[in-house]
């Protein structure tokens, strides 16, 4: 582009009006700003942040990982080093992973956003260009990271009853309270689902639990599936291990948990504990871990593998 600009200073641009100016009257441009001359102004869009990774499954085919507008440096490296795409590279190239028979190549990663929680990053959200090399087309490849996270299906025994514990939850991404099984996400890259699955309880629900007495249900799952579930493996990385503890209390502790606040305050959790008879619970909750946990549970116990 190349701007035509007076030796005033002022762009030499023909007003979109005449002015019946007299000749005793001041005229648009001062008198004095006869000449003109030329500014060369660029285009071209300012360079993105990018980074090159060589993949073991692709030698010879270099990945580009670059920011997206608004990403800055600091959150790109933050997401380049993060546990969240790190394991998502590790997956892709796994035995079962998207790369390892070479009809798909990576090509390109974008990264389109970073959550930081803290000092820690909480959520990626990044598009991966995965090229289909028999049709040449892309594959879907939006991805939301949010990585390992545990749910615990607590059944209580009283009185010849059996009840779940549910924590109703404010969830934003669809707009409503939600009747869920409590759980957390990881907090660290150490992977201790079961100590996690413990902490979440107790802060969720007020209940403490030991690890040694919760059963992992996904454990029971075919080695081919890593011994975990995805709820939404369409756009979202996240696995989940699910757990069973099962116990006996008093009704009068039944009494004390149905509506207990609980949760994080200051972290904006607000949770009230619902005390629910098992055997509604499949029709009381849409809640897909709860549903996945209910399952696993009665397969399990069919086929005789809980202690």
């Amino acid at each position: 582009m190349r701007l035509t600009v007076s030796r005033c200073g002022l762009p030499s641009l023909k007003p979109l009006y005449e002015f019946p100016f007299s000749s005793s009257s001041s005229t648009l441009w001062p008198r004095n700003c006869s000449g003109s001359f030329s500014v060369k102004m660029s285009t071209t869009p300012p360079s993105r942040i990018t980074h090159i990774i060589n993949l073991p499954t692709q030698l010879n085919q270099p990945v580009s990982v670059v920011a997206a507008p608004g990403v800055s440096d600091t959150h790109f490296r933050n997401a380049i080093e993060s546990s969240l795409f790190k394991q998502w590279l590790k997956n892709i190239q796994t035995e079962t992973g998207l790369l390892a028979n070479g009809a798909m190549s990576l090509k390109q990663v974008l990264i389109q956003g970073v959550d930081m929680f803290g000092e820690r990053l909480g959520f990626l959200k990044f598009k991966a260009d995965i090229i289909d090399k028999e049709t040449g087309q892309k594959v879907p490849g939006i991805v939301f990271a949010r990585g390992p996270a545990v749910a615990v299906l607590i059944l209580l025994d009283s009185e010849g009853e059996t009840y779940a514990v549910l924590t109703e939850q404010v969830r934003v991404p669809v707009g409503r309270l939600i009747l869920e099984l409590p759980a957390g996400m990881l907090d660290d890259d150490q992977g201790d689902f079961a100590g996690t699955a413990v902490r979440e309880v107790e802060e969720e629900t007020g209940i403490h639990l030991n690890a040694h007495d919760m059963v992992n249900l996904t454990a029971f799952l075919d080695a081919s599936t890593g011994g975990r579930v995805f709820p939404s493996p369409g756009g979202c990385d996240e696995e989940m291990s699910l757990f069973l503890y099962r116990g006996n209390v008093s009704k009068e502790k039944i009494q004390q948990l149905q509506g207990k606040e609980t949760g994080l305050r200051d972290h904006g959790e607000l949770i009230k504990v619902h005390v629910v008879p098992y055997d509604k619970l499949w029709r009381a909750t849409a809640d897909a871990k709860a549903l996945t946990a209910i399952a696993l549970y009665e397969m399990a116990k069919r086929d005789g593998l809980l202690p």
